[in-house]
């Protein structure tokens, strides 16, 4: 907390599990000071179960993501991310776009699932640039605050970094002129 302090220029974001649900694990992440509270869903829904670990779920996810934007302080934002070419269509992955989205998820990046060793899941297709693009596109229209879009786009991608910091700067201060109004 005392970097964090004395050094405005850091964005202090948390990749965090879904702690298997408990809420209290996540109010005290989320309560932890944090610029952005980030928990991957990995996948659409439909796929949960051959992407993910048995005991991780989309609803889980999604619970994790809305308890974090609750206990959070003002100006936090959630982020999460999916990963394509698991076998998705393209009406699932927007399905779990509006789901993310209904939870008030702030920013969402998407990415190419790359098979890391052969004893993982193999690829299931290659995303064209274009299809990234149309959900760059889609995720804005939604009301996603910030979307990274691109097969080399991963949770931590850096590009937007500086344009969520401002955007947490903003919202940050217009909470505080808020506080002070109602005073």
């Amino acid at each position: 907390m005392l970097i964090i302090a004395n050094y405005s220029l850091f964005c202090c974001l948390c990749l965090a599990p879904d702690f298997r649900g408990d809420k209290s694990c996540v109010e005290k992440v989320a309560m932890a000071g944090l610029d952005v509270f980030a928990h991957n869903i990995e996948t659409v829904e439909e796929l949960q179960s051959v992407v993910r670990d048995n005991r991780a779920n989309f609803k889980q996810s999604l619970e994790v993501l809305m308890a974090a934007k609750e206990f959070a302080p003002p100006g936090t934002l959630t982020k999460t991310s999916i990963m394509l070419g698991c076998g998705e269509t393209p009406e699932q992955v927007v399905k779990s776009m509006e789901k993310v989205r209904a939870a008030g998820v702030d920013v969402i990046t998407f990415g190419q699932y790359m098979r890391p060793s052969k004893r993982h899941m193999p690829v299931s297709e290659y995303i064209t640039p274009e299809a990234f693009d149309k959900y760059k596109v889609l995720g804005d229209e939604m009301g996603f605050r910030y979307v990274a879009s691109g097969p080399m786009v991963r949770s931590s991608y850096k590009a937007g970094e500086f344009y969520i910091k401002n955007m947490i700067d903003r919202d940050r201060a217009l909470a505080a002129q808020q506080k002070l109004s109602v005073a």
